[in-house]
């Protein structure tokens, strides 16, 4: 043991021990404070009992550290004469510097002065005097309040708090001010007799949040401050109150966490000149709950007064709404699903009375793994029903269909690497079909179905170390549809892609089954590189032995044999992706096209994306769509970030939609502007432009950051 861990002991004991201490029983709910250490490079006691500790002098109490030049200790008045430089580290929450100090041998009450408060390695408190109380409670006086970096000949901070009078609430985690000055560049700009801030450490508390100023085209120019109001440790509220010129708007957002489950509402209580003598607004709400035996509850409700009111207030451009409550579970061997759904157009232009606006579904899946005969068996049940409001013959149709699917799937890996994979099984769909004298009141239909498909991966690698991988693949198919006709309201759009290649029906839903005999065919190939590029392509086509008249032209599907499938994508070690997927014909005519680039580079990211549609009326497309997206950002400097995007029609030669974004970080203040037009008009939506300011105060509300804080030249 050294000298300074010897002296450590010995003051443990002289300092700390009290006589008696040791022999005392502490009562039932009475607190012993910890044992304190002391250690320095020099200790002494005078002739009146006085304890001396010099040089290098440390002290721990608890989560406590204490750092000084020289401290004197009187046992007989328990009282601590610090001199300084002081620091004094608590549990790396709260840090003091002070000149010098006289506090209790605890270090939990007494007076500091030249002293300075550092909470969460963020926000400064400088002081004349500081007194602590109780260990809870420091009051400052004659303070400087900022989360600026401070360097030596700079002058004011950015920004800055004075007060006469500051008290830190170390247990509630508040910031009281009396008197206070809010000042930027040393100028006072705002006085607040009375403030209360939380400190850097507090999560959630009742109180202001970042303010923010939207100017629109449409509303003028409006502020929005919104209120935090915590109700407990599991809800809160937050109300915002939104005012311009044209509107007066109160939004709000409720939140609460259960033991199993949460949820979300959000929304907006607006009177406006927009849409004068009428009440206007929208409700968000979203909910999860788990219960026994791994059932989930879920809800979403997305509800509005008018087809405007999004794009107006500038939340999410949606153009249905869904509210949907479901129920579901999901095991290994089995899923089970059942939700009821909600639809709302707020296009222009549509009647929702003949949209299918309530829909109901159930379905069930279990999969059995019989030893006997290998492979897997698959059962699905599947009711679906969905509900028109309008009375009207074909144009008020309502359906409801239940499914049975039975299959079994099995797969062989023969020599050389063969893989064959085959399955069997049989559909059975009953619809009851109202409103539509096109078609008979109950239909019932089956449909048998068998497919063998035949892989044949290969791999080599180079010298290099590259990989290369190659696979071709052809599937057999024959599916028998036999039964009733049927409405098609459920399959009118089909997608032809690489996830469904090799599927039995190509129809989203079970009211179109694909019929006949089909094969599929198609290679993929892939090469990884050992520098970390990589490159990946497939290409497919369907042929069939009978024309199905249910796919559209553009699908890509429609005729004895498909359109090719295309698609690729290569990945660079620098961070940029580049995906591409078409559809064309023999004569190389292209129905449907999309191209899609992401680049993320150390101070900069790009994203790109280019769609190609062919005008097909069966789509509700009656003219071609030819479009594309731009969204980057850009870091001038480690404060500053540009950020745009831009989206194009190409068809029409106009924009739809543009933004700019601004943004300055440092370890004090957050500032961003944005500034954002929108292009398209209809019936109830105008072209609006719309600007974006928002200003916080680092160290309070918003956590700072090492990597935007500036460094002292």
């Amino acid at each position: 043991m050294g000298v300074r861990g010897l002296l450590s002991v010995v003051i443990i004991l002289c300092l700390l021990t009290p006589a008696g201490l040791l022999a005392q029983t502490p009562e039932p709910g009475e607190e012993i404070d910890p044992p304190a250490l002391l250690v320095a490079d020099k200790v002494y006691v005078t002739a009146d009992q006085k304890l001396i500790a010099e040089g290098n002098v440390e002290a721990f109490q608890g989560d406590i550290r204490l750092r000084a030049t020289r401290i004197e200790f009187d046992r007989a008045t328990g009282v601590l004469n610090i001199q300084g430089p002081i620091r004094i580290d608590q549990g790396g929450i709260a840090t003091v510097l002070a000149d010098s100090a006289q506090l209790d041998r605890g270090l939990q009450n007494g007076l500091l002065s030249g002293a300075r408060l550092v909470l969460d390695e963020q926000l400064q408190l400088a002081a004349v005097q500081m007194t602590r109380v109780s260990g809870r409670y420091t009051q400052l006086d004659k303070t400087a309040v900022t989360s600026c970096r401070i360097c030596d000949g700079e002058g004011a901070p950015l920004w800055q708090i004075r007060a006469r009078r500051i008290i830190h609430d170390q247990l509630e985690r508040q910031l009281y001010f009396e008197d206070a000055h809010f000042r930027v560049m040393g100028v006072p700009v705002f006085y607040f007799p009375r403030l209360r801030l939380p400190d850097p450490t507090l999560d959630r508390a009742t109180g202001f949040l970042i303010p923010s100023v939207r100017t629109t085209s449409q509303l003028g120019t409006g502020i929005k401050v919104p209120y935090f109001i915590k109700m407990g440790d599991h809800a809160d509220l937050t109300l915002e109150p939104y005012v311009s010129p044209n509107t007066r708007t109160l939004n709000f957002r409720y939140r609460h966490a259960f033991r199993r489950g949460r949820m979300e509402f959000e929304g907006g209580y607006t009177n406006d000149d927009l849409i004068p003598n009428d009440t206007r607004g929208y409700l968000f709400g979203e909910g999860v709950f788990t219960f026994a035996r791994e059932f989930k509850l879920s809800f979403d409700i997305e509800a509005t007064s008018d087809n405007a009111y999004l794009v107006d207030y500038g939340l999410p451009d949606i153009d249905r709404l869904e509210s949907e409550i479901a129920l579901s579970r999901t095991r290994r061997d089995s899923f089970f699903h059942s939700g009821f759904i909600h639809y709302n157009s707020l296009r222009d232009g549509e009647d929702e009375s003949t949209l299918p606006t309530f829909v109901a579904d159930v379905a069930f899946e279990h999969r059995l793994h019989p030893a006997g005969i290998g492979g897997e068996v698959r059962l699905a049940l599947d009711a679906h029903g969905h509900y028109r409001t309008s009375n009207l013959d074909v144009l008020g149709r309502d359906i409801n269909r239940a499914t049975a699917d039975v299959r079994w799937l099995r797969s062989w890996i023969f020599a050389g690497g063969l893989r064959a994979d085959g399955q069997i099984g049989l559909a059975a769909d009953i619809f009851d079909v109202n409103q539509d004298s096109n078609y008979p009141d109950r239909a019932q239909v089956a449909t048998p179905m068998a497919a063998m498909a035949l892989r044949y991966p290969m791999t080599r690698r180079e010298a290099s170390g590259a990989v290369h991988y190659l696979e071709p693949i052809v599937q057999v198919a024959w599916t028998n549809v036999i039964g009733d006709p049927v409405p098609n309201d459920e399959s009118g759009f089909v997608e032809f892609d690489e996830g469904n290649l090799l599927a039995l029906s190509r129809f989203p839903a079970p009211d179109r089954r694909e019929d006949g005999l089909v094969m599929a065919y198609g290679l993929n190939w892939s090469r990884h590189a050992s520098t970390g590029w990589q490159a990946s392509a497939a290409i497919g086509q369907v042929v069939r032995q009978d024309i199905n008249l249910d796919f559209t032209d553009t699908s890509g599907l429609s005729g004895r044999a498909s359109d090719y499938l295309l698609a690729g994508q290569i990945r660079l070690e620098n961070g940029l992706a580049v995906t591409a997927r078409t559809l064309f014909d023999t004569s190389v005519s292209f129905s449907k096209t999309e191209l899609r680039g992401d680049w993320i580079g150390d101070r900069s990211a790009l994203a790109a994306t280019y769609l190609w549609l062919q005008a097909d009326s069966a789509e509700s497309r009656p003219e071609e769509v030819s479009e594309f997206w731009i969204d980057g950002r850009y870091d001038i400097s480690p404060n500053w970030r540009a950020s745009a995007n831009w989206r194009y029609d190409i068809e029409d030669t106009r924009s739809t939609e543009a933004s700019l974004g601004l943004q300055y970080r440092n370890e004090c203040v957050e500032v961003d502007v944005t500034v954002g037009r929108r292009y398209t008009s209809s019936t109830s939506v105008e072209p609006t432009t719309d600007f974006g300011f928002t200003i916080a105060l680092r160290g309070f509300s918003v956590s700072g950051s090492e990597k935007y804080r500036r460094s002292c030249s």
